[in-house]
């Protein structure tokens, strides 16, 4: 039996590279990734299994070209995305490069050469009207995505955590160089999910047609305070730190100056906008960790053991 043929667009990051891992351990997928650099791939046992596609852009002249040599039933998985773009309305050009315009060119593309399963990955909270450029861009996304005509499923976790994420991991280390925490947004909630789970979640909406036309929210077991997160993120680092909750217009004056400042961006004032929508599952609707994809999703404290 032939196995199922899947391209992973922006598949080397964190959120990617768990998603590839757990598809190589079937035996039903043959897995391709598109890359800008064979040295970005993530290492692990089985990444020769993996057929990497180089590429210099994610333009539809590029897409076309590789999903010419895909079979027909070939899924295409869409997992691009960015945190930080100049400020505009209703987003910055960096939010409609990696979650505008590659859409538009995955579904031209895919239409070209009729291939018709996409999986989009999005974000908790994604909305047009949205109150951050993020959330807006990610809600535009997924409204070309549900007018495309493709048999799609959108994916749309709260923050991920794991091993090697950006979010606990950062705020750990960043804590081991101050006395204290003043937090932005100290308040605004979160549900985090596994990465782990977040895979087993597109390796099962691969596989399941129910899932087609169907858009999921995920989120984990408990549902916690930004404020909650850093201090959890300091005792995984074996450190305790007061968290200092700012008001609202020191809370914009610290987004600010962090987003200024050279090296990678530790908050944004659209991060900040982004937290005034909380992260978190309608308590009124069914888990689709649950009720779908019957997954138990692993706590935030999985990470201490």
């Amino acid at each position: 039996m032939a196995k199922q043929q899947l391209l992973l667009i922006g598949g080397t990051g964190f959120i990617g590279s768990a998603i590839v891992e757990s598809l190589l351990q079937s035996k039903e997928f043959e897995v391709h990734l598109m890359t800008r650099s064979s040295s970005r791939r993530k290492e692990n046992s089985r990444q020769e299994l993996v057929q990497t596609h180089l590429y210099t852009d994610v333009s539809e002249a590029s897409l076309k070209k590789l999903f010419a040599q895909l079979d027909p039933n070939a899924c295409i998985i869409n997992l691009v995305g960015v945190l930080h773009a100049s400020q505009a309305f209703p987003y910055g050009p960096e939010f409609k490069v990696a979650h505008i315009d590659i859409v538009r060119a995955i579904i031209s593309g895919m239409r070209a050469h009729r291939l018709q399963r996409y999986i989009h990955m999005s974000a908790l909270g994604a909305d047009l009207q949205g109150p951050s450029m993020y959330l807006r861009s990610k809600g535009e996304a997924e409204l070309l995505v549900k007018a495309s005509g493709l048999d799609w499923t959108i994916i749309r976790p709260s923050v991920v955590f794991g091993e090697t994420d950006n979010f606990i991991n950062m705020f750990g280390k960043l804590q081991r160089f101050f006395p204290i925490m003043p937090l932005a947004g100290a308040y605004v909630q979160f549900q985090p999910v596994s990465v782990l789970d977040v895979a087993e979640v597109f390796k099962q909406a691969i596989l399941e047609a129910s899932t087609i036309h169907q858009s999921y929210d995920l989120g984990g077991p408990t549902v916690y305070s930004l404020a909650e997160l850093i201090r959890f993120a300091a005792k995984r680092q074996g450190i305790s730190r007061p968290v200092i909750p700012l008001p609202d217009w020191m809370g914009y004056l610290q987004a600010l100056l962090l987003e200024k400042l050279p090296g990678p961006t530790v908050m944004s004032r659209d991060n900040l906008a982004s937290m005034k929508s909380p992260s978190i599952l309608d308590p009124s609707l069914p888990n689709a960790f649950i009720e779908t994809f019957k997954i138990s999703p692993r706590p935030l404290e999985s990470l201490m053991r």
